[in-house]
């Protein structure tokens, strides 16, 4: 039965709602509607203006619904009389086939269909930064191997613990909290759960970190590397298949089979399915890793700490953490490419996309690395190297016909047309290191 959100104000003291979607560049954009008037938004839907926003649309466009799925409400722990809800964009009475959270709704329903739920968990890692956003807040936190580091998150212990009692409060199902491999950095973990609802958690999550620290006279950032020299912020995806009931593992099974995947307790459609992600590794990068800065993560020289803890090359492993996949169990794999910088949506759209077409196509993952490829990485010298920067990427995206046919034709094309032209705006970007090393040639 769909939840009525007009009852759901009167029943919680909810005064606004924020309908809010998420545009192709990861920007979370909404309305603040009075309860008074959810119950006809709920059917019809908040006008929006795309062109306005980053989906590849004009000015001539007819307004874009937004349409709320009140499954997704959730009350601002903060400020309790609003409530944010994700919303669903149509447009002439048809979905919106470039939005992300429509793109994702769509390959949940194609992998339903066939009897799977996937379901998911991310590790969101964010720096708390001073509100002009170049430097750490902590002038204390300067320890050479900071990860864990308990004086230091002691001395953010009141905004790391708001963020945790609100994720609490709302029945997340928290675990545990760090503070990460970088000076500033921070971890907080909670439950995995269907695609969707993690999708949907994740976007919430950045905003009510990013709310939570200004509140307190900081900024949160989950930018891919902030600060030179330091360890970016990756998120990283842990990757599971169920049935369509959701409470059976479909790619369990005892660890000690015959081949490099099952010897790890992932069976012969698990293996096809990480195939697919290692076959569409390249292609997804431009998803995973969106913006010029993601490579600044992912191709960074030995941090501070003494490891960037990123990938560069597609390979896998067990529980090995400096592979491009780890699977640290039977049944799930760990996809650590993605970063902070990854749009919620279609950061989970591609993960099923890819896996969905290796498991079609019966993907052969290939051999598995058991090397630490920190220290070892020239001995995997048929693995491919993932792109050094976005053009690249977005190059090997767009070469991927398979993926970019799993994600869909109109989402493809308008990602790629404005992605490539964000880089053209990053090129016309005159630099001071450019000044440095030509002015005086």
């Amino acid at each position: 039965m769909t939840l009525d959100l007009a009852a759901f104000a009167a029943e919680n003291g909810v005064k606004y709602f924020m309908i809010s979607f998420t545009d192709l560049f990861g920007g979370q954009r909404a309305k603040l509607v009075p309860a008074a008037a959810i119950a006809d938004m709920q059917v019809e839907g908040a006008g929006f203006a795309g062109f306005a926003t980053w989906l590849d649309m004009t000015p001539a466009h007819p307004d874009m619904l937004a349409v709320p799925d009140p499954d997704s409400v959730i009350q601002l722990p903060w400020k309790p009389e609003v409530a944010w809800v994700a919303a669903n964009p149509v447009m002439d009475g048809e979905e919106v086939a470039q939005a992300p959270r429509n793109v994702l709704r769509r390959l949940v329903a194609e992998a339903g269909a066939k009897g799977l739920r996937v379901k998911s968990g991310i590790e969101a890692e964010y720096f708390l930064l001073h509100p002009e956003g170049d430097r750490i807040s902590d002038p204390d936190d300067v320890a050479a191997k900071p990860c864990y580091d308990q004086q230091a998150v002691m001395r953010r212990y009141d905004v790391v613990r708001e963020i945790c009692d609100y994720m609490l409060e709302l029945g997340w199902a928290p675990y545990q909290n760090d503070h990460e491999d970088a000076n500033g950095q921070f971890e907080m973990n909670w439950e995995f759960d269907d695609a969707l609802r993690t999708a949907d958690k994740h976007s919430f999550f950045k905003f009510m970190v990013k709310s939570v620290a200004e509140k307190h006279g900081l900024r949160a950032t989950f930018m891919p590397k902030p600060i030179e020299g330091l360890t970016g912020n990756g998120c990283h995806v842990h990757v599971s298949v169920w049935d369509a009931d959701g409470t059976t593992n479909a790619f369990a099974m005892e660890p000690g089979g015959d081949t490099p995947a099952s010897e790890l307790g992932l069976s012969a459609d698990g293996a096809h399915f990480l195939g697919g992600i290692m076959k569409h590794a390249i292609g997804m990068v431009a998803i995973t890793n969106p913006t010029v800065n993601s490579y600044k993560r992912i191709n960074a020289p030995v941090t501070a700490s003494g490891a960037t803890w990123a990938p560069n090359t597609v390979t896998w492993a067990g529980n090995n953490r400096t592979h491009m996949v780890r699977i640290p169990g039977p049944g799930r794999f760990e996809l650590r490419l993605p970063d902070g910088a990854a749009n919620p949506y279609l950061l989970q759209a591609v993960v099923i996309a890819a896996g969905m077409s290796g498991l079609d196509s019966k993907a052969d993952p290939g051999k598995r690395y058991d090397i630490d490829m920190y220290a070892e990485g020239h001995k995997a010298r048929r693995a491919p190297k993932l792109p050094l920067n976005m053009l690249d990427a977005l190059r090997a995206f767009n070469r991927d016909t398979d993926l970019k046919a799993a994600m869909g034709a109109e989402f493809s094309d308008a990602f790629y047309k404005l992605k490539m032209n964000e880089w053209q705006d990053y090129m016309r970007h005159f630099t001071q290191w450019e000044r440095d090393k030509t002015l005086d040639i």
